[in-house]
């Protein structure tokens, strides 16, 4: 199936600072980075914890001069530059971090953005009131407020929130926010 994860969020429709730079978080193999983010900013680092994917997006994005730092950690461990980027991008990675360590790393990412940045998170939401384990992967499914309160936690607001569509029924609900700091 093919994700249409731009159609709705699209940072062309989003109100950054400029276009100067990105980051990719949870960025896998890099396909976020070659397909969405470097046709919008001059500039697209990334940040991936596993370095078979991060050998495998060096391969899939040799020669494009728009790739910056590929980053080896874990988001609980990464410490990016503060006001370094226009957008901060995290897509179906905060499943993986505790309460605890997502509310600290969206903190670190606040300090990263430039005046008037914005972090676009995607991810799945469940339609239970309490978290999900899948204890195959050590992932957990939020409920829509938890992850809504988890931001508020970290002092960020919602500007723009969408429902991505023609997901099958069978799989969690895919929620996408726009955030920006609390003022």
């Amino acid at each position: 199936m093919k994700s249409e994860p731009y159609s709705t969020i699209k940072a062309k429709k989003i109100d950054a600072p400029s276009r100067q730079k990105a980051i990719d978080c949870g960025a896998g193999i890099g396909r976020i980075t070659k397909h969405f983010l470097t046709k919008l900013f001059a500039s697209v680092d990334m940040v991936e914890q596993c370095s078979k994917l991060t050998a495998q997006a060096e391969i899939l994005l040799k020669g494009n001069q728009k790739v910056g730092r590929i980053f080896n950690k874990g988001l609980q461990d990464f410490e990016p530059e503060k006001e370094l980027y226009d957008l901060i991008w995290i897509q179906w990675v905060l499943i993986y971090l505790t309460d605890e360590d997502l509310v600290s790393f969206l903190k670190r990412c606040k300090k990263a953005l430039k005046p008037r940045g914005i972090i676009v998170v995607k991810e799945n939401v469940t339609s239970s009131p309490d978290p999900e384990p899948d204890h195959e992967d050590s992932s957990v499914t939020r409920p829509e407020e938890t992850l809504e309160d988890l931001f508020s936690r970290a002092s960020l607001r919602i500007i723009k929130k969408q429902q991505q569509h023609r997901f099958p029924q069978e799989l969690f609900k895919v929620q996408m926010y726009a955030l920006r700091p609390d003022q």
